[in-house]
């Protein structure tokens, strides 16, 4: 059942193009993760959707009702949509239990179930002026959950976040599904975030959709070297090079897009390589090697290797992919 549908969206401001002609539908419950540089359109897409910026052409339907703007409305906004921006706003000096009785009225087990999802139990009695920017957060978000909204917008959630409040966030985007059956589409200044997490990955650049699949496929298959770079390191190898490296034909207008894992270190093959650089990153390390053709990034968890030793490469067919 298709919850959302973004129709031909576009948003000019000042006669520049914000976002040009955008479409896309999303089916209730699946999590849809929008990737890009920074002036890519990402958040302007998401506050037309929340209905607080005005469409240029196009329209946005929430349940094939109309969402209207700025300019169709006294108030901004859309009842049964909840848009978490980044600099989001709490009452000061209120206990956090304070903060939802006023937000909504729920009953007690409502309440708890709030408090839980949103992992705050331990701070309702606290005002929220002594919570952290991670906890003040997610009070935020149980705010906003409070009207039991249908879609869920979250803008740059994990941003300014330290590792340990990182990975209670995720748990609780996680449990907003799950447990409450609420829609999300989620911004992150790190697509890296969004793999684990989406059902289907926006790219956009300059305002356009380039892309949208799967994080697997988007991952293995990005339409091209932008969507690509998103998504962590690559190589990309020059048709003349590939052929003769890999022996395999490669059309010539294209340039083979090959990621560190994708080439693997053997005993013995025709390609050989010489080591000019070992980065350590934990539970793998990046070796740079030198071929007779190009420069290639790869990864190996092992640590035997040395700069100046020559290895051997070989190519995994299945991860062949052109841009």
């Amino acid at each position: 059942m298709t919850l959302l549908r973004v129709a031909g969206i576009s948003v000019e401001e000042e006669g520049t193009t914000i976002l040009d002609n955008i479409s896309f539908s999303q089916a209730k419950g699946r999590k849809i993760a929008l990737a890009g540089e920074t002036g890519s359109g990402k958040s302007t897409l998401m506050q037309t959707i929340a209905g607080f910026v005005q469409p240029s052409a196009g329209a946005v339907y929430l349940n094939d009702k109309k969402v209207r703007g700025p300019h169709d409305r006294l108030v901004p906004g859309h009842a049964d949509i909840a848009y978490l921006s980044q600099e989001f706003e709490l009452p000061q000096f209120l206990r956090v239990e304070q903060v939802l009785q006023y937000s909504n009225k729920l009953t007690s087990e409502e309440a708890k179930q709030l408090y839980d999802v949103c992992r705050i139990s331990h701070l309702a009695k606290r005002r929220t002026n002594q919570a952290s920017g991670g906890e003040r957060q997610r009070i935020a978000l149980a705010r906003l959950l409070s009207t039991w909204p249908d879609l869920l917008l979250l803008d740059e959630p994990f941003s300014n976040l330290d590792m340990a409040h990182k990975k209670v966030l995720k748990s609780v985007i996680h449990d907003i599904s799950q447990e409450f059956g609420i829609t999300c589409i989620l911004i992150s200044h790190d697509p890296l975030d969004t793999l684990s997490w989406a059902d289907e990955i926006m790219v956009l650049q300059q305002g356009k959709l380039i892309q949208l699949s799967s994080p697997e496929q988007l991952y293995k298959e990005p339409v091209n070297e932008y969507a690509a770079s998103l998504f962590g390191k690559y190589n990309l190898v020059p048709a003349a090079a590939a052929n003769s490296l890999f022996k395999i034909a490669f059309p010539e207008s294209k340039q083979l897009l090959l990621r560190p894992e994708s080439i693997k270190l053997v005993a013995k093959s025709s390609v050989p390589a010489t080591i000019s650089g070992i980065h350590y990153f934990g539970s793998y390390y990046e070796l740079e090697v030198q071929t007779a053709e190009i420069l290639l990034l790869l990864r190996t968890e092992s640590a035997e290797y040395q700069v100046g030793d020559t290895v051997y490469l070989e190519l995994d067919e299945k991860a062949v992919w052109w841009v």
